[in-house]
């Protein structure tokens, strides 16, 4: 897998996370079998909006060619990524998620071991 490959992936799944956690953050608490509140809602806004400006960050440096920002960015997603699907984990073994969280974490894994992956190879 290519950086351009990959950047373009979290392109997509960015746009669609976003638009999910700003238009439907109920259905997302609902599914990792939380509580919907207006404070929940609101953050989920806001994370939404941040998933957009990822989304235009990675496209707009699609085609970015090996360089230490790249590299930086490859190893802060993949990290980020992997604590991210280990915090849902944790979640889940302490009993505050539903087994929802699953679908994310798994993502998050996989996302996470591509950016490390392309980091590596690149």
């Amino acid at each position: 897998m290519t950086f351009e490959i990959l950047a373009l992936v979290m392109t997509a799944a960015c746009i669609v996370l976003g638009a999910r956690f700003i238009v439907f953050g109920g259905s997302v608490l609902k599914e990792w079998g939380l509580e919907q509140s207006i404070g929940a809602l609101i953050l989920f806004r806001r994370m939404g909006l941040m998933y957009l400006g990822l989304a235009l960050m990675f496209f707009l440096g699609r085609t970015a060619g090996s360089s230490d920002i790249r590299s930086a960015v490859c190893l802060v997603m993949g990290g980020t990524a992997m604590l991210l699907a280990g915090l849902g984990l944790y979640e889940f073994l302490a009993r505050r998620v539903s087994a929802g969280i699953f679908r994310s974490a798994v993502a998050e894994a996989v996302l996470g071991a591509a950016f490390i992956w392309v980091w590596w190879a690149g």
